[in-house]
């Protein structure tokens, strides 16, 4: 698995970053720990869950 930018994100819509959640969700479950994939797959959760965030409506 390849490192998910946060530059690449900003081209997706809603949608295909949930089912991109999914995906790399999966990935990170069946990754072994202390591994590159492992560490590739968290830091790309983090990018999607950051852009998600950035999409939200405020209170």
């Amino acid at each position: 698995m390849r490192l998910i930018t946060r530059f690449e994100l900003v081209a997706k819509n809603t949608n295909e970053l949930y089912g991109l959640h999914r995906k790399v969700f999966n990935e990170l479950a069946k990754s072994k720990p202390q591994t590159l994939e492992r560490v590739v797959a968290l830091a790309s959760l983090e990018n999607i869950e950051n852009e998600l965030a950035s999409r939200a409506p405020c209170p």
